[in-house]
C-alpha cells in the first residue's frame, strides 16, 4: 500500500478530497497531513476523517530536522502540497527526490511565483483579462512553481466573470482532477 502525507495551510478542501478518494482504495492512503498553521480548517475535517494530523512551526520545517524525521518514520511514496504556502525546503526536496508534487491554482508558467496563491492568482487572471486560466499539477523543486509539470487542465474565463467565479472554476478542476492524477503518479511508481 502506497502511503501519501499532504502538506496544507488552509481549509483543506483538496485535502479531504484526496482522503476521500483513497480512503477504500487498495493501492494508496493518506496516512498524515501537517500543517503550518495550527488553526488551519483542514485539522478539523481530518479529526472528522480520523487521519494523523500534526501542525508545525517554521523552526521545525526549515530550521531543524524535525518535519523532515516525521516525514522519515512516516515514509511517505507521495507527499502532496495542497495549499501549502510556504516554500519547501532543499534538504527536505533532497531526502524526497521527485516524490513532492503541488497543484498551482493556474496554467503555469503564468502566475506562479512567491505571493501567487489562491484569490491573488484569480484577481490577477481576471484584471489581465485572460481568456483561460486552469490548475497545474507540478513537482516541486527550490524554486516557487518552477517544478516540471505533470498536468493541467484549463477552464474558459468569461468577460464578466469575477475573482470569486474564477475561483469556482478552479475549485471544480482541483475537485475533478487532482485525486485522478495523484493516482496516476502513484501507479507509475
Amino acid at each position: 500500500m502506497k502511503r501519501i502525507v499532504i502538506f496544507a495551510s488552509g481549509s483543506g478542501t483538496n485535502a479531504e478530497n484526496l482522503i476521500k478518494f483513497f480512503h477504500n482504495s487498495d493501492s494508496a492512503s493518506v496516512v498524515q497531513v501537517l500543517t503550518n498553521n495550527p488553526y488551519a480548517k483542514v485539522l478539523d475535517r481530518c479529526k472528522i476523517l480520523t487521519v494523523s494530523a500534526l501542525s508545525f512551526n517554521r523552526q521545525a520545517f526549515s530550521k531543524s530536522d524535525d518535519v523532515l524525521n516525521i516525514l522519515k518514520v512516516t515514509n511517505p511514496d507521495l507527499i502532496i502540497l495542497a495549499g501549502f504556502l510556504w516554500k519547501f525546503p532543499e534538504f527536505i526536496l533532497k531526502h524526497f527526490e521527485n516524490k513532492v508534487i503541488n497543484i498551482h491554482p493556474a496554467l503555469l508558467p503564468k502566475y506562479g511565483g512567491k505571493g501567487m496563491y489562491g484569490m491573488h492568482v484569480h484577481n490577477a487572471v481576471v484584471e489581465n483579462n485572460e481568456p483561460e486560466t486552469g490548475i497545474t499539477i507540478h513537482y516541486v523543486n527550490e524554486k516557487y512553481d518552477e517544478g516540471a509539470i505533470i498536468f493541467q487542465a484549463k477552464c474558459k474565463v468569461l468577460p464578466t466573470d469575477s475573482a470569486d467565479d474564477v475561483a469556482k472554476k478552479i475549485h471544480e478542476l482541483e475537485m475533478k482532477h487532482f485525486p485522478k492524477v495523484v493516482d496516476d503518479i502513484l501507479n507509475s511508481k
